[in-house]
């Protein structure tokens, strides 16, 4: 999997989107805070797995918290971290199966790289990627060339 780069000074303005989620939908979107780390880990351990949860409980660690969520009520519906496994790496992401396809996940990506913005970077980088089109479609992402040696190389794999 490759790693893709993306712009963060003209990222598209997912307000409107964000609206209709809440409006339609009841999505809330916003910044975990500490209280939650154990819910949201145990949720990210049971949709998407172990390394993950890793990752997300990096994310806890940082002040301010480097994870946005998506809820309905009090159910869990996705989450996007950054600066979780290296400095300027957005990811991981993930939404729960029965809610993809609308438009959870760009809200959650434009966030987080909203917060990178904030934080004082050009571009970020969105590591070992999977959905390329998604990317290059929501936030004009670009593949970077030799990416596919990444910081991941040597990631430890249980046997």
């Amino acid at each position: 999997m490759k790693d893709m780069l993306v712009r963060l000074m003209e990222l598209p303005n997912a307000s409107e989107l964000e609206m209709k989620l809440l409006e339609k939908e009841k999505i809330v979107f916003r910044r975990a805070i500490a209280p939650e780390k154990h819910l949201v880990s145990e949720w990210v351990m049971e949709q998407f797995g172990a390394y993950w949860k890793s990752e997300v409980e990096v994310a806890f660690s940082r002040q301010p918290i480097s994870c946005w969520i998506a809820q309905r009520g009090n159910q869990l519906l996705g989450f996007a971290c950054y600066e979780s496994t290296a400095r300027n790496f957005f990811g991981p992401t993930g939404t729960q199966e029965s809610e993809r396809g609308k438009g959870i996940g760009k809200v959650l990506l434009i966030k987080s790289l909203e917060s990178m913005r904030e934080m004082g970077y050009a571009y970020a980088i969105i590591g070992g990627v999977g959905p390329a089109e998604f990317y290059e479609k929501a936030v004009g992402a670009k593949l970077i060339d030799g990416s596919e040696i990444s910081i991941y190389q040597h990631l430890l794999r249980k046997s």
